[in-house]
Order: structure tokens, then sequence, then C-alpha cells
């Protein structure tokens, strides 16, 4: 581990899409990770530190789901980071596209595929101290 790293709260709100040309501040996640000074998740302290990685989905006019921050050896193109809703089981799974090479800093956008398989963007609105 290399420089300083921080558990910190990330809250992303869903992009603009054809069919919410302003995005959505009521359909997002927000969650918890240890990010580096370069703002990327630090798979040391994730695994030292795994228990503390919650996510909480929000979509309205449902109820949230709660869950946690995993991350799985291999997959689509090498190692993922996605969110598990359902302990392990991975048909609850959304998987964030290239967690690991993005900087989760305010304004920067990360893509999630849901457990349906459609991938959608998502703009990082808030970084804070967990």
């Amino acid at each position: 581990m290399t420089g300083k790293v921080a558990m910190k709260k990330i809250a992303l709100s869903l992009a603009r899409t054809k069919e919410r040309p302003e995005g959505s501040d009521r359909d997002g996640y927000t969650f918890v990770a240890p990010l580096n000074e370069g703002g990327r998740i630090d798979l040391d302290m994730w695994k030292a530190e795994r228990g503390r990685c919650f996510v909480h989905r929000i979509r309205a006019g449902a109820v949230d789901e709660r869950g946690l921050l995993v991350h799985r050896p291999g997959g689509r193109g090498g190692a993922t980071w996605a969110f598990d809703y359902d302990n392990g089981s991975y048909d609850e799974e959304e998987e964030g596209y290239r967690f690991g090479d993005h900087a989760f800093t305010p304004g920067e956008y990360v893509s999630i595929r849901d457990e349906d398989g459609v991938l959608q963007t998502y703009r990082v609105t808030g970084v804070t101290p967990a």
C-alpha cells in the first residue's frame, strides 16, 4: 500500500440518458470504500476493511437495497468490483465497469452493469469521509 488511504463515502447519481435527459438524483448509489490519494479503490485496505464497505442502491419509488462492495478475481477482462445484495449469489450482483481503473472524484463518470445486464452511467456527486 503506497500513499495515504482513507475510507470514503461515495455518492453516485444516474447520469443523463435518452429516457432521462437531466439524469436523476433519485436513482443511484452510496457506498463506502477505501480510496487512495488518487481516488482509486485500494485493494489491500479493502481486504482489511471489507466489512465496512456497504452499498445502498437508491431507486425512485422503490425500497433502498443494502449490500456489500465485493471484489471478484477474474471475470470480464480481469478482476471485478461488484455490489452484492444477496450474500455471495452472483444473481443479485451489479458489476462496476472497470471500477479498479476509475478515480472516484466528484464530476467523474462510472458505469454499473445491473443484475439484468444493462450498463448504466452514473456521475460521482460526492466523496466524503466515512
